[in-house]
């Protein structure tokens, strides 16, 4: 089985559309947040369509008053991406990209998304949840991952060697999270399954040059590697896809998302996260997983903005 994407079916209207993107917000994804934002307007302008970007708050919401077929939410991490903003555009009746706000906010929730994805016999990394007065679940014993439970671009994610180390790096996170998630380190592949029109696009191994896949190897750095040629079989490519989309349709995601993986040396894969609004940038993988399937970055964000037009009508 092909893991290409075949093109979505054209939508109902070729007409030009009054667009407003939504970047910026208060998250500490921001930065990534307005280069994504300026890239699909700049993309939506060019497909011959009417654009107004919109830099939004949870205290500056006037970008809503103003009349549009559709709202592209370039928006990343906390009101953007978590369910708030998404509850705004349904509570007006404007259509928008991406998921809806249970989606949204399921999804953004990594330790709701590992429990549904357990329920779904997709296999994901030991956990425990440390707050400030407990810790629910059994601390793994050897290296591990500690990062903020809603956070994303890997903002604030460590890598611990040691049980002094975890707990060192806890304590800090606490200072400025509730909670944080403390998983199991599993060595592998980092590979990603983007997911647009309700198909999986090809897989993309992550090679970074530092540690791990942090906010500074994603955006910052221009040593990171991405290959298609990712090493794995096709039979573990199939089961990707495969398990990407049945945790999207499980969580009610639509339009498109990103599926975070580690695949061991026994080629198991071992659910990361989900992104329900994975970035537009030029580092970014669902734009260059869907260019490697033949959709490109202009044809992207058009079908985009048209198949919310068409699933609201």
């Amino acid at each position: 089985m092909s893991l290409a994407m075949a093109k979505p079916a054209e939508t109902s209207t070729t007409r030009a559309l009054r667009v407003t993107v939504l970047a910026g917000g208060p998250s500490a994804e921001r930065a990534v947040s307005l280069e994504s934002g300026a890239a699909v307007a700049a993309a939506l302008r060019r497909q011959g369509h009417t654009v107004h970007q919109a830099d939004i708050s949870p205290d500056n919401l006037h970008a809503l008053d103003r009349p549009a077929d559709v709202v592209f939410p370039a928006l990343h991490g906390t009101f953007g991406e978590d369910g708030q903003l998404q509850a705004l555009l349904e509570d007006r009746g404007i259509p928008f990209v991406g998921s809806g706000s249970s989606a949204s906010r399921l999804a953004m929730d990594k330790i709701a998304t590992k429990q549904r994805a357990m329920a779904l016999r997709i296999a994901t990394p030991a956990y425990a949840v440390v707050s400030h007065d407990r810790v629910d679940g059994e601390l793994p014993p050897g290296e591990c991952v500690l990062k903020p439970p809603a956070e994303g671009s890997s903002v604030d994610t460590y890598i611990a060697r040691t049980p002094a180390d975890r707990d060192q790096i806890a304590a800090g996170l606490l200072e400025r999270h509730s909670s944080v998630l403390v998983e199991s380190f599993v060595r592998g592949s980092e590979i990603t399954i983007g997911i647009f029109a309700g198909r999986a696009l090809p897989a993309i191994r992550i090679v970074p040059k530092r540690t791990f896949y942090n906010y500074e190897a994603k955006y910052a750095a221009d040593d990171t590697e991405y290959r298609f040629d990712t090493g794995l079989s096709d039979d573990a490519l199939q089961r990707l896809a495969a398990d990407s989309l049945k945790l999207f349709d499980d969580l009610g995601c639509r339009h498109l998302a990103r599926v975070d993986w580690i695949v061991d040396h026994d080629e198991t894969p071992w659910l990361l996260e989900i992104n329900t609004l994975p970035g537009f940038t030029s580092h970014s993988l669902l734009p260059k997983a869907a260019a490697n399937a033949g959709v490109p970055f202009d044809e992207l964000v058009d079908q985009l903005v048209r198949l919310a037009v068409k699933e609201s009508s």
